[in-house]
């Protein structure tokens, strides 16, 4: 059987951003680790408290989450999404942490999400695991990357329209490996998503960049080939200044390596050091640039754009 698929509009958000050229650098939503759960059926706007899991606990994880400088998202499989209820509450879930340093990421089921309120939220973000398992020992370790892709259409339809065909033709390329998720931003870079462990986020996916980005997280880089202002949306561990000035520099480099640069936001206004593995220091000017009308999400007027623009400092 043949899926057929919406097509935007030319006035759709993603697609007048994609028209302009606008860059994605530096607009990964910032997290120092991810909280994921499977919970299928239909999202709505705020997809913790809009949808089958119980909103109560769905508050209670996002709050946690964000106290702890991380994200919660919903996951499902790609396809079709029937509103229907099931008696068992058991879901997958996963948690990516250590994205600074060493990222990792366990997963497995948990038998009712409230589980997962006993995460040790301060270690989320170190670079070993292990802790986690005396609390929840159903999570394990796994060397294969999750890719999500953002498909949340009440947030803005670009997500439904554009990232449900993306992560369906991903998921039939990366078997077992793919998911919709939830919110994470930038609808106007749709399809939009991120690779977990290691939270770096790309922009204007499909299946032939799925497959490289993919394929590169699990040799711990980014793909060459969207090594490139258009795709690269940065790394969630990082402010938006600090994603913007890695991008510049891996451009400069050619620097793959997903954890080979550290960067130092305090060099002075405007200004991120970044440091490489072979010792060098990249000072980096970088600036919020006014660029052309369009709508950041598919809802709202068109307004001047904004984004990053990095340069030698």
């Amino acid at each position: 059987m043949t899926t057929t698929h919406a097509t935007s509009r030319p006035d759709a958000c993603s697609m007048l951003w994609a028209d302009a050229e606008l860059p994605a650098w530096g607009t990964a939503s910032s997290a120092r680790f991810w909280v994921v759960l499977e919970q299928a059926g239909p999202w709505g706007r705020e997809a913790a408290l809009n949808s089958h899991l119980d909103a109560d606990v769905g508050h209670e994880l996002t709050r946690a989450c964000a106290d702890a400088g991380g994200r919660l998202l919903l996951v499902r499989d790609p396809g079709r999404h029937a509103d229907s209820t099931s008696r068992s509450t058991i879901s997958r879930a996963w948690v990516a942490g250590g994205l600074a340093s060493r990222p990792w990421l366990l997963e497995g089921e948990v038998e009712d999400p409230i589980e997962l309120l006993r995460l040790p939220w301060e270690v989320l973000s170190d670079e070993d695991p292990d802790e986690v398992g005396l609390f929840l020992p159903q999570l394990e370790e796994t060397r294969e990357p999750l890719l999500l892709v953002c498909t949340n259409g009440r947030r803005d339809v670009c997500c439904a329209i554009r990232g449900r065909p993306a992560a369906l033709d991903a998921a039939q390329r990366i078997p077992g490996r793919v998911l919709e998720c939830s919110h994470i931003g930038g609808h106007r870079f749709a399809p939009t998503g991120i690779m977990l462990p290691s939270g770096q986020t790309w922009a204007r996916l499909d299946g032939d960049r799925a497959e490289l980005a993919y394929a590169a997280e699990r040799r711990g880089e980014i793909p060459a080939e969207l090594n490139d202002p258009a795709y690269d949306r940065g790394r969630s561990c990082l402010p938006p200044a600090a994603q913007a000035a890695q991008s510049w520099v891996r451009q400069q480099t050619g620097e793959l390596g997903l954890v080979a640069l550290r960067t130092a936001d305090d060099a002075g206004e405007g200004l991120v050091e970044v440091h490489t593995h072979d010792g060098s220091t990249w000072r980096v000017r970088v600036t919020r640039v006014e660029g052309p009308s369009v709508r950041d999400t598919c809802g709202a007027l068109s307004k001047p754009s904004i984004t990053w623009a990095a340069d030698p400092a």
